[in-house]
């Protein structure tokens, strides 16, 4: 399983949000390209960028940021979220060597714009999923919809997304445990690998998601825990490749 560190960008700098409150913000850096190094360093395998300014305006802010990680980790796959609702965008993106696009409001307001983007980029979509029990929040996790969680997962799997990252925003950044029962669920609906995200705090949080990898989970991304200190990046990835391969 892949552990993968987020870098969540706003004006610029590396913060965290408590369940996605933008107004609840911890600044952990003002310089993204040394905390990408950072997690380089202690063995990442994948870089999750998310432009939070990007999320909540509905269109790129930090791309500037997201344009000298790339630069500075031309071979790393990244994966990148917040505020990509043209097309343009995700070309923009994929231009300056991001592997992986995340949809995530767009996703659900205009499904057909996902269907569109595997056509046109092929192997390079992924689906956010951000739920709070079972439906799918959406515009920055302001806004609860009545769309069903794995419904939706099973829509964009028949599309063509390369995977489906899931948050349950209900414990992102609280450091209260990984939701794994929900997790657990939406893998096994669906053929299409699950990323795990949000309540991720320590390396027991890693190994539960071990016990579970036969499901579909290929994944999980990791925020607050690892710049907090209760874990420990380089430790949770051998953990991780030593009990789930």
């Amino acid at each position: 399983m892949l552990l993968i560190p987020a870098i969540d960008l706003k004006d610029g700098k590396c913060v965290r949000l408590r369940q996605g409150r933008m107004e609840d913000a911890t600044v952990f850096s003002d310089d993204p390209v040394a905390v990408a190094k950072r997690w380089v360093d202690a063995g990442a395998r994948r870089l999750h960028l998310v432009d939070l300014n990007g999320a909540f305006e509905g269109k790129p802010v930090n791309r500037a940021a997201i344009e000298a990680i790339c630069r500075a980790f031309p071979e790393l796959p990244i994966q990148v979220g917040g505020g990509i609702r043209e097309e343009e965008t995700v070309e923009a993106y994929l231009e300056l060597g991001v592997q992986y696009v995340i949809i995530g409001t767009k996703a659900v307001s205009a499904p057909h714009f996902v269907q569109d983007l595997c056509l046109n980029f092929p192997g390079h979509i992924i689906v956010g999923l951000d739920a709070k029990e079972g439906k799918v929040a959406v515009d920055g996790w302001s806004k609860l919809s009545r769309h069903d969680v794995i419904d939706l997962a099973q829509h964009f799997e028949d599309d063509g997304v390369s995977a489906i990252v899931y948050t349950d925003i209900g414990r992102d950044g609280m450091m209260s445990g990984v939701n794994v029962e929900a997790t657990v669920r939406l893998a096994e609906a669906v053929q299409i690998p699950i990323i795990a995200s949000g309540g991720i705090t320590n390396l027991e949080d890693i190994r539960k998601l071990c016990e579970v990898t036969d499901s579909g989970i290929t994944a999980a991304i990791t925020g607050r825990a690892i710049y907090e200190g209760t874990l420990d990046f380089a430790e949770g990835q051998r953990l991780a490749d030593e009990l789930c391969g």
